[in-house]
């Protein structure tokens, strides 16, 4: 593995960008931010419009460890890791014409609000708790992990938690101030930063590897296929739908601190388009981080760690001066991410554990509330992500454990809202019950191996045996008003006429994104 050392010029870039952009930029835009009441500090007054959530959905996406974990698995195994990222396509239409108006005509504030109004507080209560451990123990702690991890690739003497303390502080400090508004603007700017920083390096690795066919013949056997066979030991192909297929849906549909931006939005078609727009901008990551991993195989076939392949290309083959324009790149995707993944943890906490035991408070108190949660849920996250190097790779520990503990969350969501006479009682014995089932299989699974099953198959399992008790409890337990449930179901609306250009019309949009992602597929098969 190559010796990395940072030149006076690479650490003149990082500090502008640090100093310049995340916390004097971000310190500004944190304060022209107005925050007058809750609803401007979590939600940015429900104001936002289709290109700030777009851009901001997909850079929250664009965390370190899709950075790190990414390129590395491809290193690894080859570009089958790319389903996870062209099935955000056909995930945010479903999410755009199926979930979206559900949520906006319920003016919720967070998914779990979402189930009390068409449950009860109960599964309130319980999935707003699952979601702040997955977004503090899971997401946060990973986010922190792949920062660090990159970093100790320049710093190697730099012991893993002061590395992961300086990102916290950094990501933590303007959010604290200046709620979900501040964070999707300065998202917007970082956006550029980051496909810009993907773009450089597809193109130095693209220079610097023999040929094409140099990097045919050192990949390993179908490593540049997508598709699998059922037994296959990485991704099978069954698994894009019994697991990729239903992550995916939690990530993008239900989890807080991605769906918070679509909550935020001015209106609907503002919403529908910024979805549309992530999709479209996950597309090219085969380019920017897949390939890359593969075509490193021929640069560097011996390193110690798939995880440091991105970092290695990056400073190995960039100049002076662009090694901390890299340097930066990574730091604004972890940073972002980090900043999204806060402040959903604070909003959860506030808006549904304060303001539902304490309807008393005042709007001055909720968001004084959510700061403070903010800190606290930093630090918990900062002392957690040290454990995650215990794990073989940074992204066998997101996919793994997400592959267990989230189809219940899916089941839920998906039958609450298509099946009128899904009640309480069902919805909480498919999300716990599930839960439990998810927790004892990765455990036994993944953690003791005490059985060969693959994740993503373990992922249709789990979610089958969530359904089976929602549907079960539902159907032998009394059924709900159905007046009350109306509401909060999906309704088959007429798609109206655009009232602009074609090309700003959702289905229009949806159909192109679609057709891109499937053509994709077919031509990586």
């Amino acid at each position: 593995m190559p010796t990395f050392t940072v030149s006076a010029w690479d650490v003149t870039v990082v500090a502008v960008y640090v100093v310049g952009v995340r916390i004097a930029l971000g310190w500004f835009l944190a304060r022209r931010v107005h925050v007058g009441g809750s609803e401007e500090y979590f939600l940015a007054g429900r104001s936002l419009r289709w290109p700030l959530i777009g851009l901001s959905f997909y850079v929250s996406n664009m965390s370190g460890s899709s950075f790190v974990g990414l390129p590395g698995s491809a290193y690894h195994d080859g570009i089958a890791v790319y389903h996870y990222e062209w099935m955000a396509a056909p995930i945010l239409v479903l999410f755009a014409f199926f979930l979206l108006p559900v949520f906006l005509r319920a003016r919720i504030d967070t998914a779990p609000e979402y189930l009390e109004k068409r449950f009860d507080r109960r599964l309130r209560y319980a999935f707003s708790a699952f979601l702040l451990l997955a977004n503090v123990f899971i997401d946060a702690a990973a986010a922190l992990f792949a920062g660090a991890t990159v970093i100790q690739v320049l710093f190697p003497e730099l012991p893993l938690w002061v590395t992961i303390a300086v990102i916290s502080l950094l990501a933590g400090g303007y959010i604290v101030v200046g709620g979900l508004g501040a964070v999707v603007l300065n998202d917007a700017l970082q956006a550029v930063l980051i496909g810009l920083g993907g773009l450089v390096t597809l193109i130095l690795t693209w220079q610097a590897i023999p040929s094409w066919q140099a990097v045919v013949e050192a990949a390993p056997d179908r490593a540049l296929h997508l598709v699998r066979p059922v037994d296959d030991p990485v991704l099978p192909w069954p698994g894009t739908i019994t697991g990729v297929l239903v992550i995916g849906i939690y990530f993008w549909c239900t989890n807080q601190f991605m769906i918070q931006r679509a909550l935020g939005a001015k209106s609907l078609e503002e919403a529908r388009r910024g979805a549309l727009l992530a999709g479209a901008l996950k597309l090219p990551n085969l380019f920017i981080l897949v390939l890359p991993g593969v075509m490193a195989i021929t640069l560097y076939p011996e390193l110690e760690r798939p995880d440091l392949v991105f970092p290695t290309l990056a400073f190995d083959l960039l100049p002076d001066g662009l090694r901390g324009f890299m340097i930066a790149a990574l730091a604004a995707s972890i940073l972002s991410s980090l900043e999204a993944i806060l402040n959903s943890a604070s909003t959860l906490f506030t808006m549904d554990f304060v303001r539902s035991l304490r309807p008393g408070l005042k709007d001055r108190e909720l968001v004084r509330t959510g700061r403070i949660a903010t800190v606290v849920f930093m630090v918990i996250a900062a002392a957690w992500a040290p454990q995650i190097q215990h794990f073989p790779t940074l992204w066998i520990f997101l996919q793994s454990i997400l592959s267990y503990v989230t189809p219940p969350v899916v089941a839920v969501f998906l039958i609450g809202l298509s099946w009128r006479r899904a009640n309480a009682p069902g919805a909480l014995a498919g999300l716990l019950g599930g839960v439990l089932v998810g927790v004892a299989g990765w455990t036994s699974i993944e953690i003791l191996g005490l059985a060969g099953l693959h994740f993503l198959y373990g992922a249709g399992l789990v979610l089958a045996t969530s359904a089976f008790l929602m549907v079960g409890v539902s159907l032998t337990t009394a059924a709900p008003d159905v007046e009350r449930v109306r509401d909060f179901t999906w309704q088959p609306e007429p798609w109206r006429a655009p009232s602009g250009p074609w090309i700003q019309d959702v289905r229009v949009l949806s159909v192109l994104l679609l057709a891109a992602s499937a053509a994709l597929v077919v031509w990586w098969r």
